[in-house]
């Protein structure tokens, strides 16, 4: 699309998968060497080909982070997309930075609010489901294939993953073996808490090798997050109360997240008070909840848009004081503080109105209708911040469901 605009697009590859999925030879350029020449190699190929803009899927990976520093030198745009801050309907594009880099945390719910007394645009429900999960898995694989099978040339490059594709594969294939038996335990869990007549908290886990988890937040692994949220838990709430943690639907059982709980729950004499559901829809439970926490997972807006108080640790775009709790951990699961519902509704309309494209990454109906609206904002002159508070918001396409 933006070569039909005009443009001429280069594509940087630093694996097998990569490769695969880049249709134009010709406008490949393979990175065989190690990722401390990248900053280097980049340098000159944007002397070489007089790059003007550079667009990345996330920020945050070390290859990101060198290439965004020399665009920055360059005066090169740099345009970031990243999965829906209000997943699983809509496409996160900015520029220069998403999530903790994201202009969305310096700008107020004040600010929001003055900006959006110019617009009228009517805010769209969200979705019913995820929609094209079955598809992110698919393509997820067959990407990951490439890079188990054909990556020979590609070998001087480190992962940014502390497992190798190997390790991960294992993990993948054993969870699909036992995916069957997993799916009975979570239902028979979810069964459980649900009919269990008792309020409960939900804690919503995150993948530890995610770029959000590792670099907006200042816990370095996920059982340091268990561990304080098991205390603040034991410390605080009502002993009637009950608690549940929810793993992430694409957890690969990398770790023993049951154990590791288990663990804390049984030192703190609150076991029988502690359940854990792996995978699974976060609507069945979050819909009962009493209240809510996270790092910086983008869950907390589901949480938001029912109402249900939220503790975040991490940084996160929606990490506001209207509302989200500034409570201590053990004062947050006593008597947490409710969200501002106004407040974040404006926030989440501010999102709609900006950064929040409809449509996906990986279902062939979201791609097209990503397509039709975000060359054009590439091509502004200016991000979709600064057009909206100049009164110059671009229109919106009908948004229709995406299967």
């Amino acid at each position: 699309m933006l070569s039909s605009a005009g443009g001429t697009n280069w594509r940087v590859g630093f694996n097998a998968g990569d490769r695969a999925f880049h249709f134009g030879p010709s406008t490949y350029i393979p990175y065989l060497d190690t990722l401390e020449n990248w900053s280097a190699t980049f340098a000159r190929l944007c002397d070489e080909h007089g790059f003007t803009d550079l667009i990345l899927y996330g920020d945050a990976r070390p290859v990101h982070q060198q290439a965004i520093a020399i665009a920055h030198d360059l005066g090169i745009t740099v345009h970031v997309f990243e999965e829906g801050y209000l997943r699983p309907y809509w496409v996160t594009y900015e520029r220069n930075g998403s999530n903790g880099y994201s202009r969305l945390m310096d700008i107020s719910v004040d600010d929001m609010r003055e900006t959006l007394a110019v617009t009228d645009m009517e805010v769209p429900s969200p979705p019913a489901h995820w929609g094209d999960l079955r598809q992110h898995v698919f393509y997820g694989a067959l990407y990951h294939w490439f890079v188990l099978f054909r990556n020979r040339p590609y070998a001087k490059m480190a992962r940014h993953r502390a497992l190798t594709v190997f390790q991960e594969a294992k993990l993948y294939s054993k969870r699909l073996f036992i995916m069957p038996i997993q799916a009975a335990k979570r239902a028979y869990t979810t069964r459980r808490v649900k009919n269990g007549g008792y309020p409960f908290h939900m804690a919503l886990l995150q993948l530890e090798h995610d770029a959000s988890f590792q670099t907006h937040s200042d816990y370095g692994t996920m059982a340091a997050f268990i561990a304080d949220v098991v205390a603040g838990f034991a410390n605080g709430a009502p002993s009637h109360h009950h608690l549940v943690f929810k793993a992430h639907p694409l957890e690969t059982g990398q770790l023993p997240l049951r154990q590791i709980i288990r663990q804390h729950a049984t030192d703190l004499g609150v076991l029988d008070r502690v359940h854990f559901v792996r995978g699974g829809k976060l609507a069945q439970l979050l819909d009962h909840a009493r209240s809510a926490v996270t790092i910086n997972s983008t869950a907390g807006q589901q949480v938001l848009w029912r109402g249900i108080p939220l503790k975040a640790f991490g940084r996160a775009v929606y990490d506001k004081p209207e509302f989200v709790s500034s409570q201590p951990l053990d004062a947050f699961f006593a008597d947490p503080d409710r969200p501002d519902g106004r407040a974040y509704r404006e926030f989440r309309q501010y999102l709609l109105e900006t950064c929040q494209l409809p449509g996906s990454f990986y279902a062939t109906k979201g791609r097209r209708q990503l397509l039709r609206e975000v060359v054009d904002l590439i091509l502004a002159p200016s991000d979709p911040y600064d057009r909206l508070a100049a009164g110059k918001a671009p229109p919106r396409q009908p948004i229709t469901q995406i299967d």
